[in-house]
C-alpha cells in the first residue's frame, strides 16, 4: 500500500490476509468470496478496500506472499543455522516433514497460478521466495566454509543454486505422484556432494549413509528412506 499504516491498521491488514489464507486453504481460491473473507475475519466490505484498493487481485497477491513466507518459517530455525553437519541434516529433515505434512496440495502454487504466470505480482512473490531461500542455504554453506567443514574452492551461490533445483525438482514430482523419495533423494545426494568438496574437514563417519555422523539419514545407494 502507498499509506504507511499504523501498528493496529497493520495488525488488521495482518488478520484479513491471514484469514484470506486459512479459507484459500479450506475451499480454494475459486470457492472463496470476499464476503467469504469478511465474514471469517468480521471485516466490513469497506475495510477489506480499504487495506486492498484493487479487490480480489490484490489480496490474492498478499495472501501469497504470506503463503510464501510461510515456506521458509517452516523451516526455521533449521534454515538459519546450517553451521554443522548435524545442522544440515536436521534443516532436510524438517523440509521433508513440511513436504510430508503437505501432501500434494501447493497453497502457494494454486495462488500464483491464479495471479497469472505473467503477472508482475506473481514474478514479486515466486522470485522473492526463491531468491530468499537460495541465499539462506549459500549463507550455511559460507558459514560452513569459514569453519573449515566445507573446502573453500567450491562455489557457494552455485552449490545452492543446485541444492534449491534438485529440492524443487523433488517437490514437483512429489505434487505430480504423492511420493517424496525424489525429495529425499534430492537433499540427500546435495548435502553429500558438500561433504566431498575437496579441503572439507568431516565431523563424524561422513559417508552418503550417515549424513550427520550419527547413520540418521536414508541410504544414498538407491535404498530411499
Amino acid at each position: 500500500m502507498a499509506t504507511t499504516l499504523t501498528r493496529k491498521g497493520r495488525a488488521t491488514r495482518q488478520r484479513i490476509v491471514a484469514g484470506a489464507a486459512e479459507l484459500f486453504r479450506e475451499r480454494g481460491v475459486a470457492g472463496t468470496s470476499l464476503d467469504d473473507v469478511c465474514e471469517a475475519t468480521s471485516t466490513s466490505k469497506s475495510q477489506l478496500f480499504h487495506y486492498f484498493p484493487d479487490g480480489r487481485t490484490q489480496l490474492l497477491a498478499a495472501v501469497a506472499q504470506h503463503e510464501a513466507d510461510r515456506v521458509l518459517e517452516d523451516q526455521q530455525p533449521a534454515l538459519d543455522q546450517l553451521t554443522s553437519w548435524a545442522a544440515w541434516q536436521a534443516w532436510r529433515d524438517r523440509v521433508v516433514e513440511r513436504y510430508r505434512a503437505q501432501g500434494q496440495s501447493c497453497p502457494l502454487a494454486v495462488l500464483t497460478s491464479q495471479l497469472g504466470p505473467g503477472s508482475p505480482e506473481h514474478q514479486e512473490v515466486v522470485v522473492g521466495l526463491f531468491s530468499r531461500w537460495e541465499q539462506k542455504i549459500a549463507d550455511g554453506i559460507r558459514s560452513m566454509q569459514a569453519s573449515g567443514q566445507i573446502g573453500s574452492s567450491t562455489d557457494a551461490g552455485r552449490r545452492a543454486a543446485a541444492l534449491l533445483a534438485g529440492l524443487q525438482g523433488g517437490v514437483l514430482i512429489m505434487l505430480a505422484t504423492g511420493e517424496i523419495a525424489h525429495l529425499e533423494a534430492a537433499l540427500d545426494e546435495g548435502i553429500a556432494a558438500l561433504r566431498r568438496v575437496p579441503g572439507a574437514a568431516q565431523d563424524g563417519a561422513g559417508g552418503p549413509a550417515g549424513l550427520d555422523g550419527r547413520g540418521g539419514s536414508a541410504a544414498l545407494d538407491g535404498g530411499g528412506a
